[in-house]
C-alpha cells in the first residue's frame, strides 16, 4: 500500500501506523485520515497481526488533531471522496475502538485536539517523559461530541473530563498518569523499547480472549452497536464450529441438517 501522510509497516505481529507530519506537529489533513482508515482497515483484516501501535512522527508530537490552516467555514479543504475530515475522524477513532486487537498510543510528544482524542480511544497509552496532553477544542471553535469526551470521561472521571475540555490546560505525562489517562511513562530514549515489550506481552495471549474482552469493554457502554461487536465476535468463532459447518452443508446440498450429535 502507497502512502503519502502516514508510514505503515507490519512485521513480527505488530502494524505500526505513524502519521508522518512532523513539519506540521502531526496535524492531520483529509489524506491522513483517509490513509489512517485504510491502514487500521489493512491491519484488522489481516491475521498476521495481532497488535496495532499509532504513533507520529519525529520527537516533538504524537498528533495535534486537525491541521487548522486546512479549515474554514465549511470545514478542512482538501476533502476526499466527498467525505469532510470531521466525519473521517470519528470513522477512524471507530476503527481503533471496534479493530479486534489491541491498540497501542506510542505518545512521543504532544496529544492535543484531535490526537488527545486518538489517544484516548486507544486500548493502552504509553508516554515518553517529555509528552504533553490536553484539548483544544474550544480555543479554536470546534469540539468532540462522541467517543473523545465520552471514553475521557470514563478514563479519568466526569469532573476531569470537563476540566480537560472546558479549560484547554496542559498536562505532563506524570500528571497524565496519575489521572489514569495513560498506562506508563518512560524517558523518551526507552519509549520504543517499552512499547515493544508491552507488544510482545499482547502476543503471548490468547487473540481470540483478546478480541472478546475489547467488545465486552464496550459493549455495555456502546449500546446497541456494542452488543452488536460482542455478538459477532461471537459469530465468527461458532462459524468455525462442526455445528456451524452442518448447517451450512446441509443448505449447500439440499438435505435436512443433521444437529442431534451437537445436542449430546
Amino acid at each position: 500500500m502507497d502512502f503519502t501522510e502516514i508510514l505503515y509497516e507490519k512485521k513480527d505481529g505488530v502494524a505500526r501506523v505513524t502519521i508522518n507530519r512532523p513539519q506540521r506537529y502531526n496535524a492531520c489533513t483529509p489524506v491522513t485520515i483517509m490513509e489512517l482508515g485504510q491502514a487500521f482497515t489493512d491491519a484488522w483484516v489481516d491475521p498476521a497481526v495481532g497488535v496495532v501501535v499509532l504513533t507520529g512522527a519525529g520527537d516533538k508530537a504524537f498528533c495535534t488533531g486537525g491541521d487548522q490552516s486546512l479549515r474554514d467555514k465549511s470545514g478542512y479543504a482538501g476533502t476526499i471522496a466527498a467525505l469532510p475530515l470531521e466525519v473521517g475522524w470519528q470513522t477512524v477513532t471507530g476503527l481503533i475502538r471496534s479493530i479486534p486487537k489491541p491498540v497501542i498510543a506510542r505518545v512521543n510528544g504532544f496529544a492535543i485536539g484531535g490526537g488527545h482524542v486518538f489517544h484516548v480511544v486507544c486500548d493502552l497509552s504509553i508516554a515518553a517523559e517529555t509528552a504533553q496532553f490536553g484539548q483544544a477544542g474550544p480555543k479554536v471553535g470546534s469540539f468532540d461530541p462522541g467517543f473523545g469526551t465520552g471514553d475521557l470521561a470514563r478514563a479519568v472521571g466526569m469532573k476531569r473530563a470537563k476540566e480537560i475540555w472546558y479549560l484547554c490546560h496542559r498536562y505532563s505525562a506524570v500528571d497524565a498518569l496519575k489521572m489514569g489517562l495513560v498506562n506508563a511513562v518512560v524517558p523518551l530514549a526507552q519509549l520504543d523499547e517499552e512499547v515493544d515489550r508491552w507488544c510482545r506481552e499482547l502476543l503471548e495471549k490468547s487473540p481470540t480472549a483478546l478480541k472478546m474482552l475489547k467488545y465486552a469493554f464496550h459493549a455495555e457502554i456502546d449500546g446497541a452497536a456494542g452488543v452488536t461487536n460482542l455478538g459477532v465476535g461471537g459469530l465468527s468463532m461458532y462459524y468455525g464450529t462442526d455445528e456451524s459447518v452442518e448447517g451450512r452443508n446441509a443448505f449447500m446440498e439440499k438435505r435436512k441438517a443433521d444437529f442431534e450429535w451437537f445436542r449430546k
